[in-house]
């Protein structure tokens, strides 16, 4: 009754980009090593307190390359890098000792079976406390991107437009892609009252979303883009350009644009472009150390598809994300709230994720969960501490959600048959073909992780990013 684990990472690929650097892509391996130690100490500490015999516990997938004895249990490394297990008494059939696995109720396993979930969900709780302790929560802002209305949808039919920011639906504030396709898709039918803002102004808007929508179009049919609330800090200027015209410095926080909050580089450009090839300049309000100035650029041509900031000349911006602070008080309520929000973000991408065979190529293991962590932490403003451990909460929650997947040779494909025998009265299906069944899914895991490790090396060595 080994128990294996398995971390692929579905995460979107998009443009291309510079990979991270190879130093900050092996901070994914004692994170990995963390969240599998993290996983089979929770199986280990199940079998003990059921008073089930332990005999591996082992990092890696064999064959074992190293193990050593001690209290009765094998403690192993082994040769393929890509999960763990904990070995226990009563794997072979038949075997009905009073330690062994066999011989305990189904409640009893099942709780054996879950206890690895349980600790990585309790990881990220964990973790995620800290962060809000510590750093305090982001916010975040959704737009509707740039040609991102669909001819004929709910909302062109609304007077949605590019640019415009989604305040709130119904009277609930909108911080998330996720909150806002939540709320249409549970609305779908209904008339919704939605407050966006459009160029500092709020606009309330009325429409339906659609129950069944043209294939890739949603509920309201918008592209979206989300956010992080911070602040823009101008560190390099073109020669020549409007900015410098328009008396920018290095150093410089844009603070506002046409009288409209810079909370983000997607307002900056939307406005940008409002304002481009015009005889009217824009407003731009820059603070300057202490200093708050005003000052107007004459925005030029911006070519189709052309980065805005740098048409004008913001050659480097660097973005700082601010955080609110939370009362001690509120830090742990806080933090499972902010867990709980993350799994359920995670359970609709899961979804979407096996929606499609589109969607499924999307999954990355080891190499591309080293990639994106690479990738995270060059673009990342935060400390160092926190980008690492946002990326440990990622992982431990991904690792505890696919592990309860009914897939056999997963927990959660061995907690099917617990819950069949419980099913079935207490008859147990025969060890011989329950075995037979994970060996059958251990092969085409691993399969499935040699195709997949053959893809992140192929996007690598075509330059292409991980993440979006």
């Amino acid at each position: 009754m080994a128990t294996w684990n398995a971390t692929p990472f579905p995460c979107s690929q998009g443009r291309s980009r510079v990979p991270g650097s190879l130093s900050n892509a092996l901070y994914i391996i004692p994170i990995l090593a963390v969240l599998i130690l993290v996983h089979e100490l929770g199986h280990y500490l199940a079998a003990r307190r059921c008073g089930v015999k332990v005999e591996e516990f082992g990092i890696g997938i064999p064959p074992r390359i190293y193990g050593k004895e001690r209290n009765g249990t094998i403690w192993s490394i082994n040769a393929i890098p890509f999960g763990g297990f904990v070995r226990v008494k009563g794997e072979e059939a038949g075997d009905m000792a009073p330690d062994s696995m066999n011989s305990k109720p189904p409640l009893q396993r099942a709780f054996f079976l879950t206890a690895g979930v349980m600790m990585n969900l309790l990881l990220a709780v964990v973790l995620m406390i800290a962060v809000v302790g510590f750093q305090g929560v982001p916010h975040s802002s959704v737009y509707i991107a740039q040609q991102g209305v669909q001819a004929g949808s709910p909302a062109a039919n609304a007077g949605w437009l590019p640019g415009d920011r989604i305040v709130s639906v119904n009277g609930n504030e909108i911080e998330t892609v996720d909150e806002l396709a939540s709320k249409t898709r549970s609305n779908a039918g209904h008339p919704i009252t939605v407050v966006v803002e459009r160029a500092g102004q709020m606009v309330p808007t009325t429409l339906t979303p659609r129950k069944n929508p043209p294939e890739g179009q949603g509920p309201v049919g918008v592209a979206l883009d989300d956010r992080t609330v911070g602040k823009i800090t101008v560190e390099q200027l073109g020669g020549n350009s409007a900015a410098v015209a328009a008396g920018i410095q290095p150093g410089d926080v844009i603070s506002e644009i046409n009288g409209r909050p810079v909370t983000d580089a997607f307002v900056l450009g939307t406005e940008l472009q409002r304002f481009q090839n015009s005889s009217v300049p824009v407003a731009i309000v820059v603070n300057r150390g202490d200093q708050r100035l005003s000052t107007v650029m004459y925005v030029p041509t911006i070519n189709p598809g052309a980065d805005p900031l740098k048409a004008v000349g913001f050659d480097i911006v660097k973005f700082h994300a601010v955080y609110e602070k939370v009362p001690a008080l509120k830090v742990i309520p806080r933090g499972f709230q902010e867990a709980y929000d993350t799994t359920v973000q995670m359970l609709s991408g899961l979804k979407s994720l096996f929606s499609s065979t589109k969607n499924l190529s999307q999954v990355s293991g080891p190499i591309g969960m080293g990639q994106a962590t690479g990738e995270i932490i060059n673009e990342s403003t935060l400390p160092l501490w926190v980008t690492l451990t946002q990326i440990t909460i990622v992982l431990s929650l991904n690792l505890a959600l696919l592990n309860l997947l009914p897939f056999p040779a997963l927990d959660g494909g061995r907690l099917v048959f617990v819950v069949i025998e419980i099913l079935r009265g207490g008859r147990k299906i025969a060890p011989e073909k329950e075995g037979l069944v994970h060996f059958a899914g251990i092969v085409v895991l691993l399969g499935v992780m040699f195709v997949v490790a053959f893809s992140d090396i192929q996007r690598i060595v075509d330059g292409r990013s991980f993440i979006p």
